[in-house]
């Protein structure tokens, strides 16, 4: 039982799972789930009583049971005990406030990320305004690398993510060239194909290394399918940079994506073999979003943002080169409008680079959301500010396969030159090498050396 007096009133929250989903600020999964705060009231009292909560009080109380969950048996089997003693003796405020302090640096939370759990993540998380989640995400670098580096400071990388409604190979073509001339791409070229023949999934595959090749562009790339349908291309001697997976917060909502920690376990270790990288071997790519447990059924009365964060636990135990919250695709039942889509955005990549995982995020909305692209525009400044690794290049902000809308080459370039951000050490060489960007980073007209870079030049097999 937790309770807290304010005024007459006495606020009672019958276990930590009921406090942490009420003390969440509104969003539309938890109303509709039946377990958010009642009123503004509630909530606020639910904060403050969070905020008492000595933090080795969540080593105590698991939110969803060891037992029955791998996940869960993850979070707290691969617990740093040694770095947790360093942050044992606070409260959840007080974590607010350690972490804010200016004395308080990068190296000091990087010393303690395995020590934080998921629900520690999501609970200082819980109690902060849009502020202290740019602020403290600031302070966390988390650096990865397969052909170049990722994650520097001064350095916004971004996907550059050429999707085809009929995955016709020539049209995705054009799309690469399009986002390679804004300076996209550095991050990954990564295909989510339309079609799940593996034929297809292996022409593709070998389109993308066939153009990185010819160009000797030091990027990746990954063709965005089941794990399962990966290893079965690796199996068939595709050239596979990256292995890519959707996961969630619990080993139930896992098991509806049709993977288990084993399966991932068996990836990880099929495509580290490969040794593709140059540089590094981050090689896993993974994928998250808050409301993918409770769309499935699967959260266990946990709240959608604490079971994001739980999904931060199974990609740190890969260490990924990507990790992307694709914060408002699942839809407006899981984050209604601009204002919930910004504020998860924002939680997403504090508690991801917190727990030392390299995040990126896909700043979009669906259609029938109450959001807008001026919406994205405000999550795209903020979480430059906190120092994101990457978002995502899409021709036009438009994806016409998916249909949903997230940021175009030109956000990433606005991001950029706004911040005075760069592309990733090794891409930005190669884009002055193509006369794409002086030596200052500026991107540079279109002239006739630019033909060098062309459908026409690509010696790639289109079918």
């Amino acid at each position: 039982m937790y309770k807290i007096n304010i005024g007459h009133l006495t606020y009672k929250f019958d276990s930590l799972k009921e406090l942490m989903a009420k003390a969440t600020p509104r969003r539309s999964g938890d109303e509709l789930a039946g377990i958010a705060a009642r009123s503004m009231e509630e909530h606020v009292a639910a904060q403050m009583c969070l905020a008492e909560v000595p933090l080795a009080r969540f080593l105590e109380e698991p939110l969803i049971s060891y037992e029955k969950d791998e996940v869960t048996r993850l979070i707290f089997d691969t617990h740093d005990r040694q770095a947790f003693r360093l942050i044992s003796h606070l409260t959840v405020g007080d974590f607010r406030n350690w972490i804010l302090n200016d004395h308080t640096t990068g190296d000091t939370l990087r010393t303690v990320a395995n020590a934080i759990t998921p629900e520690i993540a999501a609970a200082v998380s819980k109690i902060m305004r849009n502020q202290d989640l740019i602020l403290a995400a600031s302070k966390c670098q988390v650096i990865t690398r397969f052909r170049n580096t990722i994650g520097l400071p001064g350095r916004l990388s971004a996907r550059l993510q050429p999707n085809h409604p009929t995955d016709d190979l020539k049209g995705i073509a054009a799309s690469i060239i399009d986002g390679l001339m804004y300076g996209c791409g550095d991050a990954v070229i990564g295909i989510n194909p339309a079609g799940d023949s593996l034929p297809g999934l292996i022409q593709l595959n070998h389109m993308l290394d066939e153009i990185i090749q010819q160009y000797e562009i030091p990027t990746q790339s990954c063709i965005l399918t089941h794990i399962t349908t990966c290893m079965q291309m690796m199996e068939k001697g595709a050239p596979v940079d990256l292995l890519f997976q959707s996961i969630a917060g619990t080993e139930a909502a896992n098991a509806g994506f049709g993977i288990n920690l084993k399966m991932l376990d068996e990836g990880y270790e099929a495509v580290k073999s490969l040794q593709r990288g140059t540089i590094g071997d981050n090689c896993m790519y993974f994928e998250t979003g808050q409301g993918s447990a409770l769309s499935s059924n699967t959260n266990f009365g946990v709240d959608e943002q604490t079971c994001e964060a739980r999904c931060y636990a199974v990609a740190r135990r890969y260490h990924p080169l990507l990790v992307n919250t694709v914060v408002g695709f699942i839809g407006p039942e899981y984050l209604y409008d601009g204002k919930q889509i910004i504020r998860a955005g924002l939680e997403d990549h504090f508690c991801g680079k917190l727990m030392g995982v390299p995040m990126g995020c896909d700043i979009c909305y669906t259609n029938h959301a109450e959001a807008d692209q001026n919406d994205m525009d405000t999550l795209l400044t903020l979480l430059t500010a906190a120092g994101i690794n990457y978002i995502m290049g899409i021709p036009g902000a438009d994806d016409i396969m998916l249909n949903y809308q997230s940021t175009s080459y030109h956000d990433v370039l606005y991001a950029r030159n706004l911040f005075h951000k760069k592309p990733a050490p090794e891409f930005e060489a190669w884009l002055q090498k193509m006369n794409l960007t002086d030596k200052y980073g500026h991107m540079l007209p279109v002239d006739k050396t630019h033909q060098l870079l062309s459908i026409e030049n690509m010696e790639v097999t289109y079918g």
